[in-house]
């Protein structure tokens, strides 16, 4: 056993100098952060630290350093009497269907989109081409802070072609603040949504960005490119969505392709 940390219940195949504390304490920090994002804790409450020590065979030292690196993020902290307890809600969005944020973030609290702008704009080239106007072409341009019971989740900047856009316009704000923008594109359009091109980064946010999630600064957000196309192909919505990376959790069930 490590005279200073009391082993972490792993012998043999070792490389080099085997882990330190440090990476001890991330590998508990791992499972630990799955647990909590999954709800894993009745109550949220996490065990204490006995049990911890027990269930991961390490040292009580590994593992207060684990719930240190969870207290950094938000997700847990210590409340005397109680314990350690779950205090960062994340929310979790499927990756297998193509659903609003909002669609999906109903089932889990009340969602308030405030509208941060809502205009014709002429459409930067690069948009154009994505969604397959004319350049130079008008597109409308809409900017939704999104919060869930309250609290700040995700800044959304979406550019819509005319046609659907425009009755969106014409709809007001209200509309803009309580629906979900899939559903009224597909009332505009008259017709469904098809498919969605999607592609996510972990990236740390601008200060802007930070100050209007409500996020310290150089906090992180997943970053969301998402082109949606009509069922019949054409392009109709394209997002760029920031949202808190402490916040939310993508997650998919996903099967292996076997040739032959």
């Amino acid at each position: 056993m490590d005279a200073d940390d009391g082993g972490d219940g792993h012998h043999g195949g070792a490389v080099g100098d085997g882990p330190t504390r440090a990476d001890r304490a991330r590998r508990v920090a791992h499972v630990l952060r799955g647990q909590v994002v999954r709800g894993a804790f009745p109550g949220g409450v996490l065990p204490d630290e006995r049990a911890l020590v027990a269930e991961f065979g390490t040292s009580r030292n590994t593992v207060r350093e684990a719930l240190g690196l969870l207290r950094d993020e938000g997700l847990v902290e210590r409340r005397r009497g109680v314990g350690t307890v779950v205090v960062g809600r994340t929310y979790e969005h499927p990756l297998g269907e193509l659903s609003g944020l909002a669609e999906v973030l109903q089932r889990h609290g009340t969602v308030v989109n405030e509208v941060r702008a809502a205009r014709i704009v002429r459409a930067p080239g690069s948009v154009a081409r994505r969604l397959e106007l004319p350049e130079g072409s008008r597109a409308v341009y809409l900017e939704r802070l999104r919060r869930v019971d309250g609290m700040p989740l995700s800044l959304d900047c979406t550019y819509l072609i005319p046609e659907v856009g425009e009755p969106l316009l014409a709809s007001g704000t209200e509309r803009l603040e309580n629906r979900d923008v899939f559903e009224l594109i597909e009332r505009a359009a008259g017709r469904p949504l098809g498919s969605a091109e999607v592609a996510v980064r972990a990236v740390v946010a601008d200060p802007a960005t930070c100050a209007v999630l409500g996020m310290t600064a150089g906090g992180a957000v997943l970053a969301v490119d998402r082109l949606t196309r009509l069922a019949d192909g054409r392009p109709a919505d394209l997002e760029f969505i920031h949202l808190r990376g402490d916040r939310l959790t993508l997650r998919a069930r996903l099967d292996r392709v076997r040739e032959g």
